[in-house]
């Protein structure tokens, strides 16, 4: 069974003692292409590093809402500037996060705008980070409606939220947490089209069951995998060569067989 992990932070420090391994635990569980994601233009580099040193591997540049209390013209134009390396396939992480208000939500909104502003410029798609704010971050992908594409990663969001990313053509990521016993969203998981479904890991955080609680790494992505076609009653297999397309032209990337 091929794997292809759309959403992992390989930059994370969580890594920094085995990265190395991490990396061949995932391929021999079957993981064939990753995107390692980045929340900064500092974390960025770093992933693009890790990126370059290996063939299944691509990064993103961009400013995740947490940081976006970081955000200036010079820090765009880090991303952008980032944005030309080969190993780069997306902007982002960026959006919205009002649940840790981390950022003051006006500059979360700047930086946000930015981001897809530079995505439609580069002609790249967009990973976006939205929690606790489906109608704010509706707003932005219909103002971008026909000149980003986008996936909704780690979805947590609402029925609105998801209807609006479908309506754009946006993409639908989901992580460990449908694994959860409480997991309450099985409904939206088998309203996503086959042809817009991705799964990842968003490693090291949100271990599926039954690793819940420890780190969280690539080689588990089948746990979610397996959750995800049992959700949607669909083979796991085909589950599996599903995603794997999908993440394949959602960020326009070809893993080695």
């Amino acid at each position: 069974m091929k794997l292809f992990d759309s959403h992992l932070h390989l930059s994370d420090g969580a890594f920094a003692d085995d990265r190395d391994e991490t990396i061949a635990r995932a391929r021999e569980a079957g993981v064939r292409g990753m995107v390692t994601i980045a929340s900064d233009p500092t974390d960025a580099r770093e992933a693009v590093r890790i990126a370059n040193t290996h063939s299944d591997i691509w990064a993103t540049a961009g400013l995740h809402p947490h940081e976006a209390h970081e955000y200036s013209g010079a820090r765009l134009a880090e991303i952008r500037s980032l944005a030309s390396e080969q190993a780069v396939v997306a902007i982002g992480e960026t959006g919205l996060d009002f649940h840790y208000d981390h950022s003051p939500r006006a500059e979360q909104h700047e930086a946000f705008e930015a981001q897809l502003e530079l995505a439609a410029d580069l002609d790249l798609p967009i990973v976006v980070h939205s929690r606790a704010a489906d109608g704010a971050t509706i707003d932005s992908i219909r103002a971008f409606e026909g000149r980003v594409v986008g996936v909704l990663h780690c979805f947590s969001g609402g029925a609105d939220l998801l209807e609006a990313g479908l309506a754009a053509g946006w993409y639908v990521s989901f992580s460990g947490m449908v694994t959860f016993k409480k997991y309450a969203d099985a409904d939206l998981v088998r309203r996503v089209p086959r042809d817009r479904l991705l799964v990842e890991t968003d490693s090291p955080y949100l271990a599926p069951v039954p690793r819940r609680g420890r780190r969280n790494e690539p080689s588990l992505l089948a746990h979610t995998c397996e959750a995800l076609s049992a959700i949607r009653g669909e083979d796991v297999a085909d589950m599996a060569a599903l995603t794997f397309a999908n993440a394949c032209r959602f960020y326009a990337v070809e893993p080695s067989p």
